[in-house]
């Protein structure tokens, strides 16, 4: 039985239909904070055992990983201490579950000494890993391009992508993230420990993708760089929680660093095929936005 967590999410939901393609739909498992979903209903109907789990309920935990032989843990939307006692929570019910293999979802970049918060927690949650008694595999994963997309919805009104300096990023699509954690979940024991970074062919800057946004839709845009200090008490001023600010500040910080530079071919390999690139993860994005045309 292979477990997956955060399975209506965006990236454990696909991680799910990755695997169905691969292994019967009796051997897998999902674990939801709430099955009554949509998502989870569908899962079900197709014969995956579907059962209520939560990272901050440890008797909700053990119902859901019992019979693990894996169990896959995507991590959380949150950053710091919480973020790391839940994901604690969830290595050790898989350990008491009898899980022989823990996976996670990971980032490229994670270390201690990251300058974005999420990546600290990452390498405090690996050390977890390292110490939990059972062997494991973390997700190396590459940054999300969607994240990018996300940073130009207001370009698509100004044509100015006003951003703080960053660096080359090894954008990666959900999509590729989700085809390789199943083939991973498919081939126990494929990676031992931290991957290598399962990034994107390429590594680009917004100056990149401002050319790009400048080629899909014929409009010009134009890239502006804001102090990180401006920057921040803009986002303040339109109610973003100044923590949250600080978060996304480390983001570029951490670009400025190369933290996320490197473009690997692991994930080709495991794709067999070469990984979607910038251009059709922002094409895609911007049809679905109505500014942009």
């Amino acid at each position: 039985m292979i477990i997956v967590t955060g399975a209506t999410g965006t990236l454990g939901r696909q991680i799910v239909e990755h695997l169905l393609t691969r292994v019967p739909a009796d051997r897998v498992g999902v674990s939801v904070r709430d099955p009554h979903k949509p998502q989870a209903r569908a899962f079900a109907d197709r014969g995956v055992r579907v059962r209520q789990g939560s990272f901050t309920d440890a008797g909700s935990l053990a119902h859901a990983f019992e019979g693990a032989s894996q169990v896959l843990v995507v991590s959380v939307d949150k950053m710091g201490e919480e973020c790391v006692k839940q994901h604690r929570a969830a290595i050790e019910a898989a350990v008491t579950a009898g899980a022989r293999r823990i996976l996670y979802t990971s980032q490229m970049g994670a270390g201690e000494a990251s300058h974005f918060q999420a990546c600290r927690d990452h390498a405090a949650t690996e050390e977890t890993l390292r110490g939990c008694g059972v062997p494991f595999t973390s997700l190396r994963n590459g940054f999300y391009a969607a994240s990018a997309a996300h940073f130009l919805d207001h370009a698509l009104e100004t044509g100015e992508i006003a951003l703080p300096a960053d660096g080359p990023v090894a954008w990666t699509a959900h999509a590729d993230l989700a085809e390789a954690a199943a083939a991973i979940l498919a081939d126990e024991g494929r990676f031992e420990g931290p991957t290598p970074p399962l990034t994107g062919s390429r590594a680009l800057t917004f100056d990149d993708i401002a050319a790009l946004a400048t080629e899909l839709t014929g409009r010009t845009f134009t890239r502006a760089t804001a102090p990180d200090a401006a920057f921040r008490d803009h986002l303040v001023g339109q109610g973003v929680p100044a923590d949250y600010a600080d978060q996304l500040l480390g983001i570029f910080a951490a670009a400025r660093a190369g933290e996320f530079s490197v473009a690997d071919p692991t994930l080709a390999a495991l794709l067999g095929r070469e990984p979607l690139g910038m251009r059709e993860v922002l094409g895609e994005a911007l049809r679905e936005r109505p500014s942009a045309g």
